[in-house]
């Protein structure tokens, strides 16, 4: 099977009930098979065929889903591009993926021209469950960003879980404003639209001028979002959060770690808790806090059916139908990230009795300070829940005599007191974990998805 077996549960059989919601206009399942169709055709008379790669740089639009499952059907290789990437970070890609065409939104009404001129049939290509659906580049927190390759069953694995753990149906109306170009929003979301039939409505980026405007027009029941976005959710007028939350079946987050806080004052202003998973480029989605059950603040629940996990020294491993193919081109950096047929997340974890799990942060983020394991994100947790901290992240300065030392970088509120900070840290933390220094910042860099780039911070 690959994954237009999976689509055609919405593409053939709904086909004429409306899919998705843009720019102001409905668009059936129907047309969306017929355009992505035209499409297709368009590429192939290009010279494009089965194997070869095509880069998207383009914002959330109806075109990039059209390019998105051409290239599905043809066994193109997809290779979205974060549309914050500049030359450089363009060219990284490019040299590497080495793409037959770069599309951008200057190139679209010239493909749009050649693609009305083409059959409305779908182009048949023998494809198997192996067969790569996309290359995705990791956001590249260190060093350059590798592509990881993402076959059609990696894609279904994923779907099939995510609508069954979480209940996604046909009934299901889902607002999507993250960005296309990340796994969050082209593996879970367009996937799960897809697979399940629901009716979507799309944005071209999360907007908070906008948002609530948003939620009360399309009344959603599914929603997906980063931490980010939740905090800024979080000024939401108490009545509108209410009407929003009264009409929502589930609010999801991932890509970075969700605070405590914010759960638990989003629980208290829309009466719904959100359900934190984690997940990787590489792996997709591994574990998430149950539907049905307690979602436990801090954690990130259970392994997802078939997804086997493991920690050892601290490190969280991953095994399943979910697991990349390997990074694209680079035999050595696969062969690092496998052990014995495992792969190594780089996240630290830890498991409770009860099975839930707790990610501690980034492998190459623990501070070993004098022989003692740091781990940052228990530090950034208790300066988070401080008056005067906006935002914390917490990393380690080298020092001539413990060997690193942890410093917390602050993004300022008003009540902002580095005194207070520490003697707060000193009641509460081990002598050895507290930040030797509390530095105002004005903001913590991050990538276009909200995950930490520590590696930005001055040191």
């Amino acid at each position: 099977m690959n994954l237009l077996h999976l689509f055609d549960l919405s593409l053939t059989r709904r086909h004429d009930e409306v899919a998705l919601e843009w720019g102001g206009a409905e668009f059936t399942f129907g047309e969306i098979e017929r355009r992505s169709n035209r499409v297709a055709h368009a590429l192939r008379a290009r010279g494009l065929a089965r194997g070869d790669r095509l880069c998207g740089y383009l914002a959330n639009r109806i075109e990039l889903i059209d390019l998105y499952l051409a290239c599905v059907k043809l066994g193109v290789i997809y290779v979205p591009v974060n549309i914050l990437y500049r030359e450089r970070e363009m060219a990284h890609i490019i040299g590497d993926a080495e793409p037959r065409f770069v599309i951008t939104e200057a190139e679209l009404p010239e493909l749009a021209a050649e693609a009305g001129r083409a059959s409305d049939e779908r182009p048949v290509e023998d494809l198997d469950g192996d067969s790569p659906a996309a290359i995705i580049y990791t956001s590249g927190t260190t060093g350059a960003s590798k592509g990881a390759v993402l076959t059609h069953n990696n894609f279904a694995a994923n779907a099939a879980n995510l609508l069954m753990m979480w209940q996604i149906t046909e009934r299901d109306r889902f607002l999507l404003a993250l960005p296309l170009f990340h796994i969050h929003a082209l593996g879970n979301g367009l996937h799960c639209w897809l697979a399940s039939g629901c009716r979507m409505r799309l944005l071209e980026r999360f907007d908070h001028r906008t948002a609530i405007d948003q939620f009360r027009d399309f009344r959603p029941t599914l929603f997906f979002g980063v931490p980010t976005v939740y905090v800024r959710l979080l000024d939401t007028p108490p009545e509108a959060a209410r009407e929003i939350g009264g009409r929502m079946r589930l609010f999801v987050s991932g890509s970075a770690p969700l605070p405590v806080q914010v759960l638990e004052r989003f629980r208290d202003l829309f009466n719904h808790t959100i359900l934190e998973r984690y997940g990787m480029t590489e792996t997709f989605m591994t574990m998430s806090n149950p539907y049905a059950g307690e979602r436990r603040a801090g954690t990130v629940g259970f392994p997802l059916p078939g997804i086997s996990v493991r920690i050892d020294d601290g490190e969280l491993f991953v095994r399943g139908p979910n697991v990349f193919a390997g990074y694209w081109r680079r035999p050595d950096a696969t062969a690092a990230a496998f052990v014995d047929g495992w792969f190594r997340t780089g996240d630290l974890a830890t498991r409770s009795a009860d099975g839930y799990y707790t990610l501690l942060g980034r492998k190459s983020d623990l501070i070993i300070s004098g022989g003692f394991n740091i781990y940052p994100r228990e530090i950034e947790e208790l300066l988070l829940e401080q008056p005067g901290v906006a935002e914390a992240a917490v990393v380690g300065i080298a020092d001539d005599v413990r060997g690193e030392v942890p410093v917390a970088f602050i993004v300022p509120l008003d009540g902002f007191d580095p005194d207070t900070l520490e003697r707060c840290c000193r009641e509460q933390l081990a002598s050895f974990k507290v930040p030797r220094r509390f530095v105002p910042v004005e903001s913590i860099p991050r990538t276009a998805l909200g995950k930490v780039q520590k590696h930005l911070l001055p040191r």
